[in-house]
């Protein structure tokens, strides 16, 4: 069975938000509400800066607290360890908003915990989530870590990259790649 994740490229998203549009149109997201988002990063001290743009979601963690803590077992791993929220279990305590340390979820107006799906309505069908297929600098690829020879492994493997908050403690599956190995 696959083990889905993404790797943003860092070095080729540029902020354009096509992600965040496709999303929000592909899901029928609340007005005012997102399920990804852009994210601008400056490190450094001046003149030395560099700049990360990229593209941010749930991170649909192995070790993900959204579902350790849910009094319902709503949200829950789907096929392929996509984390997923079961709408009509929900009751919208916010348990699993208050634990999730990438602030990737909302409680949608109908009551009940959303977040990104990586459209795995979508991806059953064997398309790309609304967020890649939309990318205009093709930054963005989803896929199966587990394969060796899958395309997000061979770019999580010969890129420099690192995850969001990996202190965490959460396993996440999103990788932000930031150059080639040899940069």
């Amino acid at each position: 069975m696959a083990r889905y994740g993404m790797a943003i490229d860092t070095t080729k998203c540029v902020g354009c938000m096509d992600c965040v549009v496709a999303c929000k149109t592909e899901n029928n997201v609340p007005e005012g509400l997102n399920r990804d988002w852009i994210q601008t990063i400056v490190n450094g001290e001046f003149p030395n800066l560099t700049m990360e743009i990229r593209s941010e979601r749930c991170n649909h963690c192995t070790n993900a607290p959204c579902v350790s803590c849910c009094p319902t077992g709503a949200s829950h791993y789907h096929d392929g360890g996509i984390v997923l929220v079961h709408h009509d279990l929900c009751t919208g305590c916010k348990a699993c908003v208050a634990s999730c340390p990438y602030d990737a979820r909302f409680i949608n107006p109908e009551g009940y915990a959303d977040k990104c799906t990586f459209c795995v309505h979508r991806v059953e069908e064997g398309k790309d989530p609304a967020c890649v297929s939309v990318c205009p600098t093709y930054c963005m690829t989803l896929g199966d870590l587990d394969d060796p020879n899958s395309e997000i492994s061979k770019l999580v493997k010969s890129k420099n990259n690192h995850t969001n908050l990996p202190e965490a403690g959460t396993i996440p599956n999103i990788y932000y790649l930031i150059g080639d190995n040899n940069d």
